[in-house]
């Protein structure tokens, strides 16, 4: 891994570039009303409910926030009200990078193009781009792709878009579940892991663990 230059760096965004706040957002909507044991429990079936959305057909992902927060909600015995979803959804653009993320990728992308391959909409995505403070050769969307990682759809289509293979690439994401697996099962051998403490370690699936984006220029020998 050392030793390989990729024709392209691609990314997940939300979650590994940009610090994708859903948990403090359902804290802020009901921490007051339960017990934190209780909280963190809302705050795990809410991720699990988002997977299990993007999983289906595609659809907004205003639909994807809003479904997977009233389903949390009632698993949990919360009320739930459609503007408290809808608050969540317009946060997403809001949100900034990883205290490691700009200065990482600042110094990758003076030798390698970075493209983002992101479970977004394209009205809100580039928001989130513009904080990253490095250029990206290309941004494609769910909403561009009709469908949302883990499909093999998306990263089909991200191939497809820079006209190179599985070989290619570095994807580099901080889910398994969402990006690495996906990858592996395509072919896609070089995989960086940034671990956000999102998922646990799984070796079977092959890549090389960073704890930042700022470790990875030496992944690439910068």
């Amino acid at each position: 891994m050392t030793t390989f230059r990729p024709k392209f760096i691609t990314f997940d965004c939300h979650g590994t570039l940009i610090n994708f706040q859903m948990a403090e957002a359902a804290r802020d909507l009901y921490g007051a009303r339960m017990s934190e044991q209780k909280m963190l429990q809302f705050i795990a079936d809410f991720s699990a409910y988002r997977l299990d959305e993007v999983i289906a057909d595609w659809k907004p992902y205003a639909e994807v926030v809003h479904n997977a927060l009233s389903r949390t909600c009632k698993r949990n015995g919360i009320d739930f009200k459609d503007e408290d979803a809808q608050m969540v959804y317009e946060r997403v653009p809001t949100w900034g990078p990883h205290p490691d993320v700009p200065a990482g990728l600042a110094k990758v992308a003076k030798e390698i193009p970075l493209v983002i391959l992101s479970n977004a909409m394209n009205s809100q995505i580039m928001s989130n781009v513009e904080k990253l403070g490095a250029p990206f050769h290309a941004v494609y969307t769910a909403e561009q792709v009709g469908a949302y990682k883990p499909h093999f759809r998306a990263f089909e289509y991200l191939l497809d878009m820079l006209g190179c293979g599985p070989e290619d690439i570095l994807h580099c994401s901080s889910s398994f579940r969402y990006d690495l697996m996906s990858a592996h099962d395509l072919g896609i051998k070089n995989k960086v892991w940034v671990n956000r403490g999102h998922e646990p370690a799984n070796p079977y699936y092959g890549y090389t663990e960073i704890a930042g984006i700022s470790e990875l220029p030496g992944v690439v020998g910068l």
